[in-house]
C-alpha cells in the first residue's frame, strides 16, 4: 500500500531570499523522509512548461514522481468570475472545452517524458450535482482531455467536499485507472469509493486538514481495508493521502501529519500479528471494540444443563 500527497506544502522554513529550487529540494526531501510514493512537487514546481516542473522534481528523487495538473472542468468554472455579471453558459462551455484541449496536450507531453503518474484535480466537482448539463460537459471535457493519452497512470481527484451526487458514470466517464477523494470534507464520498468498479483504484484521502483532527493510524487502516474490501479491489489497489491542501498550515503540523500518513501506510503491509502489536487493541479486537474498553474476559462460569422433561 502506497502512501501520497493530495494537494499542496506550506512553505518551508527557509529563509525569505531561498531560491526556488531550494524550496523544490524541501518538500521533496519531507515527503522522501516520511517514506511518500510517488512524490509531487507540492506547489513548488520549477519551470515555464509542465514537463519542465516533472522533470525538475524527477531529478531531485529516485522515487516515482507524479505531476498534479487543474483539470478542465473546474477551470471552466473560473470562468464565471474572470467573464463578469451575465456570462452565459455558453461562455463557460467554451472555457471548458479549450482548457480541455490544453489539458490534453499537457497530458500527451508528460506521457512522452516518462511520467508514470498524472493526477488531474477536479474540486468544483463538488457542484455538479443532478444536473444533467453539468454532468454531460464534465463527460466531454474529460474525455477530450484523455483522448490519445496512453503509457501512463491516470487519476482523478475530488478533493473539498463530496461529488457523489454527480455518480461514478460521470466523473469516471474518461478511461482513468484510479479516483482520489477526500473522505474528510467529503464523507459521502464513500458512496464513491462503494461504486467504482473493482479494476479501478482508489487513493483515500483520510489524513485531515485540520490541524488539530485524529489522524490515527486506526482511523486510516480501517478506510483502506474497506476501500480494499470494496468490488473486490484488494490492497493493491489502494493507497492513502492527505485528504486535501495543507498549504495554510504551519510546516511543522504538515510534517507531523505526512509522517503519520506514512506509518499507517507502513503497518498496512506488515504481517497481521506485527499490525496488532502496533495498533491500539480496540482497532483490531471485536469483542474490545464491541465493549468499548481492552481487557481481560471475565471469566464466566460453565452453565449447567437442565434436565429434560421426562427425566430423559
Amino acid at each position: 500500500m502506497f502512501a501520497t500527497l493530495l494537494g499542496a506544502l506550506p512553505r518551508p522554513p527557509l529563509p525569505a531570499d531561498a531560491r526556488p529550487e531550494q524550496l523544490l529540494v524541501e518538500v521533496v526531501r519531507a515527503q522522501e523522509a516520511a517514506d511518500l510514493e510517488p512524490i509531487v512537487d507540492a506547489g513548488f514546481g520549477i519551470g515555464d512548461r509542465i514537463v519542465d516542473r516533472w522533470r525538475a522534481t524527477a531529478a531531485l528523487t529516485d522515487r516515482p514522481v507524479k505531476q498534479a495538473l487543474l483539470g478542465p472542468y473546474s477551470t471552466g468554472r473560473a470562468t464565471d468570475a474572470w467573464a463578469g455579471p451575465g456570462a452565459g453558459d455558453d461562455a463557460r462551455t467554451e472555457a471548458t472545452l479549450a482548457a480541455a484541449a490544453t489539458l490534453q496536450a499537457d497530458l500527451l507531453a508528460l506521457a512522452a517524458a516518462g511520467c508514470p503518474f498524472i493526477e488531474i484535480h477536479e474540486p468544483a466537482a463538488i457542484g455538479i450535482g443532478a444536473d444533467g448539463v453539468e454532468r454531460a460537459l464534465f463527460r466531454e471535457a474529460h474525455r477530450r482531455s484523455l483522448d490519445g493519452v496512453a503509457g501512463t497512470h491516470l487519476s482523478l481527484a475530488i478533493t473539498g467536499g463530496s461529488a457523489d451526487a454527480a455518480g461514478v458514470e460521470t466523473l469516471l466517464a474518461a478511461p482513468y485507472a484510479s479516483l482520489a477523494v477526500d473522505l474528510i470534507a467529503g464523507p459521502d464520498n464513500w458512496r464513491l469509493v462503494t461504486t467504482t468498479p473493482g479494476e479501478r483504484g482508489i487513493v483515500c484521502g483520510v489524513v485531515s486538514a485540520e490541524r488539530d483532527a485524529d489522524d490515527r493510524p486506526e482511523v486510516l487502516l480501517w478506510a483502506a481495508g474497506y476501500a480494499a474490501s470494496t468490488g473486490g479491489r484488494g490492497s493493491n489497489r489502494v493507497g492513502l493521502a492527505t485528504a486535501s491542501s495543507l498549504a495554510h498550515l504551519p510546516w511543522e503540523v504538515a510534517i507531523r501529519k505526512l509522517a503519520l500518513l506514512g506509518e499507517a501506510a507502513r503497518l498496512a503491509d506488515m504481517p497481521p500479528a506485527e499490525r496488532r502489536r502496533r495498533l491500539d487493541p480496540r482497532a483490531v479486537d471485536i469483542r474490545s471494540a464491541a465493549l468499548g474498553h481492552v481487557g481481560p474476559q471475565r471469566k464466566v462460569a460453565p452453565r449447567r444443563p437442565r434436565p429434560r422433561r421426562g427425566g430423559v
